[in-house]
């Protein structure tokens, strides 16, 4: 019986997995164009140690977490001393590189004092190489910006506050 054009895809989604585990990466996700009508879209990805799992739980699952480790710390501290617990902290959506104008040498989006409105963006997180506008949550002035432009974010990584 000859080879299916497609047999060959176990062994490449086991490649990926290996290629995973042995450059410790979290995901991984390859599209493999066969023809006009015909790919295959592979996404492999792997849990964290326990400390970073709390980052691949829900947003509203993962504060209480994330709140309970410092809190000891933190109790006697304001709250301006972690932006994270700020009531206005906007937090990153994702992993990526933060930019804070759409290009080098242009102005930015946002700067301390501004007034911005629901849904104005805010800055861009470059992801794989697609430039994401995050958008202010909510309106209000903005009182701080957390982040330096071109700096690495993970998710949920206060970015800004909006009061």
């Amino acid at each position: 019986m000859p080879k299916s054009p497609h047999s060959d895809d176990v062994a490449f989604i086991k490649a990926l997995a290996e290629l995973l585990n042995e450059n410790d990466l979290t995901e991984l996700q390859v599209k493999r164009e066969y023809g006009a009508d015909d790919s295959l879209n592979v996404r492999v990805s792997r849990k964290n140690e326990p400390a970073p799992q709390i980052f691949a739980q829900a947003p509203a699952q993962a504060a209480p977490a994330a709140a309970a480790t410092p809190a000891p710390a933190a109790s006697n501290a304001p709250s301006a001393e972690d932006p994270a617990s700020h009531p206005g902290a906007v937090t990153s959506p994702m992993v990526g590189t933060v930019y804070m104008q759409a290009e080098p040498g242009g102005p930015s989006f946002a700067s301390v004092g501004d007034q911005v409105n629901e849904g104005d963006t805010l800055l861009i997180i470059e992801a794989m190489k697609t430039m994401n506008h995050i958008p202010a949550p909510r309106g209000g002035t903005v009182k701080r910006i957390v982040v330096e432009d071109g700096a690495a974010v993970e998710y949920g990584s206060p970015l800004m506050i909006i009061e």
